[in-house]
């Protein structure tokens, strides 16, 4: 996955994500609208024979890169988590 800023200020950033499914993105979309200082997270295929995703995220104070880095960051917590519940079945059956 390759993430590159394509514009920021205080409250909003847009981002360009390469090589990668857009499933992932809407995970971390999901996490970031859960937050209430959060005005707007859209995420959308440039086109799909590119592989390429853009995602935007607007917030009312915080900082927009800490906020989707936050989101990530739980992201891949519920991952590891759910993970963790499947092998865990697996084994048992």
């Amino acid at each position: 996955m390759k993430v590159e800023k394509l514009s920021s200020s205080s409250d909003e950033i847009n981002l360009s994500v390469k090589e990668s499914d857009i499933g992932a993105l809407y995970i971390i979309q999901h996490e970031l609208l859960k937050n209430q200082d959060i005005n707007f997270a859209g995420v959308m295929v440039k086109h799909p024979l590119t592989k390429e995703c853009w995602m935007r995220v607007s917030t009312n104070e915080s900082e927009p890169v800490k906020a989707v880095t936050d989101a990530a960051d739980v992201a891949a917590k519920n991952i590891e988590e759910l993970e963790s519940l499947f092998k865990l079945t697996i084994r048992e059956s």
